[in-house]
């Protein structure tokens, strides 16, 4: 092979020359719309390597009608829990064609459209929603345009798929482990008001109160807003109140990181005083003082199966998703038996 020249960018003509092949060749086997001689393709990947080759986007969008570029809609980057999920979408992207462009929607729906409308003005082959506001209707609309996997949302068509998970469940099962270890008093810190997550975690821990025969108390429940000010706030609300809890169920494990911290500095200890549950196993909960015992949901995985499900959709190809794990209660230091004592 003839040295490379390295003073401009490599063009697909410059691959021909030193792989000694025709430029349709190249044009193939970058496109991979044509099986050619094992010989030529290994010539070609070499004079790729050596001329450091990058792909022209524009070009080839106005060639193909693809960017190769998915758009993220999250709420907040620095939440630990999209930050979960984001990393599992970058695992799924490790040696694909594609890359991913993100964006915040900050859980504002109209910025949220504005999010969306952003993306596809920068031609994105496929979008990801990690939950938000929008409504299933403007998903429907705006996935006339583009292709669409969101989160916190149960409808299924051509062109939308979401993932979600049993909320009510999660939170009747966190309600429940409480109610196994013998408590009786058991308040909850609510996430967002508005949003469904919360809500159906709500309706969970009702119906394992209800089923238990212990009752609905709504003085025993707070608002918070899934952050850790939200918890450190609620748990200081509660205990202002004078109303006895020996255990908390919180919204998400962010929100039981500030209740730790609202309850240490209350002088009540966890979970000696007050057993905490959480929703989600964030990785720090593991390492959260105490280690906290929480729900765990498949955050990771559903980033994965989100990315493999938009490309199959963008590709026009059932792609084989596995299976998602179910919800589970991950037991460490924060809950212990009621004692009256």
């Amino acid at each position: 092979m003839s040295k490379p020249v390295q003073d401009k960018q490599a063009t697909v003509y410059d691959i021909a020359r030193v792989a000694g092949v025709s430029a349709s060749t190249v044009s193939r086997i970058l496109n991979g719309s044509a099986r050619v001689a094992e010989s030529k393709r290994l010539a070609v990947e070499e004079a790729i390597r050596e001329l450091n080759y990058r792909p022209n986007l524009m070009a080839q969008y106005l060639k193909t009608g693809q960017s190769m570029t998915l758009g993220v809609i999250t709420q907040y980057v620095d939440s630990p829990y999209s930050n979960e999920m984001l990393r599992g979408i970058e695992h799924a992207l490790q040696g694909s064609k594609y890359a991913p462009l993100i964006a915040s929607g900050h859980w504002n729906v109209d910025e949220e459209i504005e999010r969306l409308k952003l993306l596809i003005d920068r031609r994105v082959d496929g979008i990801i929603i990690l939950t938000g506001h929008v409504n299933q209707q403007a998903l429907i609309d705006f996935s006339q345009q583009v292709p669409i996997v969101a989160t916190g949302h149960t409808i299924n068509t051509e062109r939308v798929r979401t993932f979600s998970i049993n909320n009510r469940l999660g939170g009747y099962m966190a309600t429940r482990h409480l109610l196994d270890l013998g408590h009786r008093q058991i308040a909850h810190i609510i996430g967002l008001p508005d949003q469904n997550d919360a809500i159906e975690r709500l309706n969970g821990y009702r119906q394992a109160l209800v089923s238990s025969g212990v009752g609905y108390d709504p003085e025993l429940v707070v608002q918070g807003d899934f952050a850790e000010a939200g918890g450190f706030n609620a748990v200081k609300q509660l205990v202002a109140s004078g109303k006895k809890f020996t255990a908390i169920f919180c919204a998400n494990d962010q929100t039981c990181y500030g209740a730790i911290l609202g309850l240490k500095q209350c002088g009540l200890r966890v979970p000696e005083d007050v057993s905490l549950i959480g929703f989600d196993d964030l990785p720090f909960s593991t390492f959260s003082n105490p280690p906290l015992t929480t729900v765990r949901q498949p955050i990771y995985e559903t980033g994965i199966a989100m990315v493999n499900t938009l490309i199959g959709l963008i590709e026009h190809e059932e792609k084989n998703i596995e299976e998602l794990p179910e919800l589970s209660i991950v037991v460490r230091e924060t809950t212990m038996p009621y004692s009256s004592n």
